[in-house]
Formats: C-alpha cells, sequence, structure tokens
C-alpha cells in the first residue's frame, strides 16, 4: 500500500460516486458505437512525472472520435506554422453544435478546428506523399502522443464512412466557398478514418499530458510538438474544445477539454497532469455525461481550476535520503542500525494537488523495502492548501497502515487538521516533530508501524 494511492483513492471515489448516474443516450448514429456497454465508466491521471493513476474501466477500447482532433491539429500547426494554419481554418469559438455549418461569411473559413468543418479541413491541410501519406503522418502523430502504437477499428471507419453523409456536405459546403486544399472525399475519408483510432482511458490521459507538457510525452520523453504548438492547441480547446458549451466548462471546470461522440473526454493541466474519462453515455451536446460530471468535481475537489494561483512547479521535493546519509541524520547517530532504516523526503514552498503527488509518489520512492521507517520534512514549506493537506494525511496514514513508522518534522504544524475536519479512512493520526532529526530520531527508537 503506498502512499501516493491516495491519488487513485480519489479517481476511485469518483466512479463509485458517478458509476450509478444512467442519464444520457448511446450514440447512434454510429452503429457501432450504440453497442457500446452504458456501464463502462474508466478515468485515468498521469502527471509531469509519468505517474499513472486510474478507476474503473481505463483499459476498455474505444474509439478516439472527435478526440483526435486537437493532435491533428497541433500536427497541422507543427508542419505549417500558425499563420498558415490560420489562412483555412479560425481559431474563434462557435457558440455552435459539433456538426454545425460555422464558416465566416467572407472568407468561408471554419471557426475552429474543434468542429467538424475545422478538423476537416485541418485533417486536409496534413502533407500527402508516397513515401508519407495523409493518414500515416496522422497516426503516427496519435500513436506517439499515446505512447504506443494505435491502430484502426475498421468496423467503426466503414460504418462512418457509410452514414458520413453529413461530413462529407461540410466539405462540399467548404470547397465551394474556397478553403479546402484538397479532394472533399479525400479529406473525409482520412477523418473518419482518424476519428476509428482505437484507444483507452490511459491512452487519453498520456495523450493530455503530452500536451500539458509542452508537446513532450511523460513517459517516453518523446518530443512529438513544439512547445509553442501545445500551448496554442490548449489555448484552443479551452476556448473551443467543449463546443457550444465551452464557456461554462471554462468557468466551472476551468481545464482546456476535448470530448468524442464515442465517450471519450480529455482535460490537461498544463504544466500539472493530464485527465481522461470514458463513458458512452452523452448528453444533447455529445460529450459523456459521466465524464464531464466526474472531471467537474474532480476539480472542485483538488482545486485543479486553471485560474486558481498554482504552486510552483518543479522543485517541491528537495531531498529524498537515507537517515545514514549526513543530510538526513543527526552526526552523533549516524552509522546506527537502526537509523539505517529511516527514509526521509523534504519539501518546500506552497503544496497544491500537484505538489502532493510529487511529494506522495517521493515519499514511496524514497522507501526501500526493507526501511521501516520515513520522515516527512516540511520545515521550508510555506503553505499547504486543503487539497494536499488531506492527500498528504492519507498517504501518510497507509505507509503506517503498511507497518511503516511515519514522523513529520512540521514545526509550522500545516498538517494539522482544521477544526472541525476528521481524519479520513480512520488512518493513524500524522506526529509532528520540530525538526527533521527529532523526527528521525523518534523513528529509529522502535520497531516499524
Amino acid at each position: 500500500m503506498g502512499a501516493a494511492e491516495a491519488v487513485t483513492d480519489a479517481l476511485r471515489e469518483l466512479h463509485r460516486r458517478f458509476a450509478g448516474l444512467r442519464d444520457g443516450q448511446l450514440a447512434d448514429y454510429i452503429p457501432p458505437l450504440a453497442l457500446a456497454d452504458p456501464g463502462a465508466f474508466g478515468l485515468a491521471l498521469i502527471s509531469m512525472d509519468g505517474h499513472r493513476y486510474s478507476a474503473g474501466d481505463a483499459d476498455a477500447l474505444f474509439t478516439l472520435q472527435s478526440v483526435s482532433k486537437p493532435f491533428v491539429y497541433a500536427l497541422a500547426l507543427s508542419v505549417l506554422g500558425l499563420d498558415e494554419v490560420g489562412r483555412w481554418v479560425n481559431a474563434e469559438p462557435s457558440g455552435e453544435a459539433f456538426n454545425a455549418i460555422s464558416l465566416e461569411p467572407v472568407t468561408g473559413r471554419p471557426d475552429n478546428a474543434m468542429v467538424n468543418a475545422g478538423a476537416i479541413v485541418t485533417t486536409a491541410l496534413i502533407p500527402d506523399t508516397p513515401d508519407a501519406p495523409r493518414f500515416g503522418r496522422i497516426l503516427d502523430c496519435l500513436s506517439r502522443s499515446a505512447g504506443r502504437r494505435l491502430d484502426v477499428d475498421e468496423q467503426v471507419y466503414a460504418s462512418e464512412a457509410l452514414t458520413g453523409d453529413r461530413n462529407r456536405a461540410l466539405a462540399y459546403l467548404i470547397r465551394s466557398a474556397g478553403p479546402l486544399p484538397v479532394d472533399p472525399v479525400a479529406a473525409v475519408e482520412t477523418y473518419f478514418r482518424q476519428c476509428a483510432v482505437r484507444v483507452t482511458t490511459l491512452d487519453l490521459a498520456a495523450m493530455a499530458a503530452t500536451l500539458a507538457h509542452g508537446g513532450v510525452h511523460p513517459l517516453t520523453g518523446d518530443a512529438v510538438v513544439p512547445e509553442p504548438v501545445a500551448a496554442q492547441v490548449l489555448a484552443v480547446m479551452a476556448t473551443c474544445g467543449m463546443y457550444d458549451t465551452s464557456g461554462d466548462w471554462l468557468l466551472r471546470v476551468g481545464l482546456p477539454a476535448k470530448s468524442g461522440v464515442s465517450g471519450g473526454l480529455i482535460a490537461a493541466g498544463p504544466a500539472r497532469f493530464g485527465l481522461a474519462t470514458y463513458s458512452p453515455l452523452l448528453d444533447p451536446t455529445g460529450t459523456s455525461v459521466r465524464g464531464r460530471a466526474a472531471l467537474g468535481a474532480l476539480s472542485e475537489r483538488l482545486g485543479l481550476h486553471l485560474m486558481h494561483n498554482p504552486a510552483l512547479a518543479g522543485s517541491t521535493v528537495t531531498l529524498v535520503a537515507t537517515a545514514d546519509e549526513p543530510s538526513a541524520a543527526p552526526a552523533g547517530a549516524r552509522g546506527s542500525a537502526g537509523r539505517e532504516r529511516v527514509a526521509a523526503v523534504a519539501a518546500q514552498g506552497a503544496l497544491d494537488f500537484t505538489a502532493a503527488e510529487r511529494v506522495l509518489y517521493a515519499l514511496d520512492e524514497a522507501r526501500p523495502r526493507e526501511t521501516g521507517a520515513v520522515v516527512l520534512d516540511l520545515r521550508r514549506v510555506t503553505a499547504v492548501d486543503t487539497v494536499a493537506r488531506a492527500m498528504l494525511r492519507s498517504g501518510l496514514g497507509r505507509l503506517a497502515a503498511d507497518g511503516v513508522r511515519t514522523a513529520v518534522a512540521d514545526p509550522a504544524d500545516r498538517l494539522a487538521l482544521l477544526p472541525g475536519t476528521a481524519e479520513q479512512g480512520g488512518h493513524p493520526a500524522v506526529r509532528p516533530f520540530a525538526s527533521r532529526e527529532e523526527a528521525a530520531a523518534w523513528c529509529a527508537s522502535g520497531p516499524a508501524g
């Protein structure tokens, strides 16, 4: 039982809370989507350090549908640049449904790359050569964003090709106005195929995390798109990714996001995490009912709204050591067999959800299997928000329940329970000390547990 399981606990609690939500309908205009399990529900989160957390049906396969749009837009921006792509596709919220005729009156440009009209043009902008076919480039970008080789659900693709007359009509209408650089049929057939690429919820979380991480996959280290492109895509997702509810989503949830009619939904916290959900029951806008509810609740619970003042990223954990090292133990106790069992993790700055997740993961990493004690040093921490406090207390409690002797160097008592709150999960109380040396000495003085 690791300390970082506190993050998984949050996802599991959301899964339990919303799994019984039966509102919404399956997408039936693409026949295979109507065969999806209405009870399927998966959640996943991947941090910028590549830590993966999931709950529910996070490994179930489904097709990308419109969640493919931000990544193909990123590919077009990478190849052609913002000014050239902007000649063909605008970046303004349409305030209309995903399949609306959202074209500028004079230029004929689609309003943005997140609606179907704009996505078809964006797909058409990807170069197509004998050595690098258009769809091959697209599939490669999607696969690198996910961190594994993806494939196409040929049954879904065939069904979309059979029933996609509205998208073909959009393509011909755009071509009649000017801004479609290739044959409409070719553009739409490639668009259908990109929508039929299969993924899991964990894949989607990795894809969202890649955009949040400046275009670099947090697990593979692959630089999929340049950092400025990732920022541009996140900006369009924030203003246009949820179609005619984008403003309400940004107001309430506060994260760049993109939904798809198969039930997939991604959200990105820049420089913090990638989030994803899957549940195929949709609201009238084509967004997953459970996914929307779960991400809204998670954002509120963990303080993820983009406009909140975040803790500084990247330098939260300043020490991971064992007590026999000079930096972790007082000089008089070095070399003691008991003291060698004590691991120490030190943190600094203001701790929010993202920072607390890093600390919890460091606690798990710091404790070798034979180590029976862990000290968390918070002396250089300036603030701990309510979310981080609950996560750290829960994580330390998990370690204690697993037989690990835990103590905190917390002279400011920042982990103290607030008035009117109770310990969650029945975990043992956190034991604070004025210094790391005192905490380590207490840990070394008795058996783990």
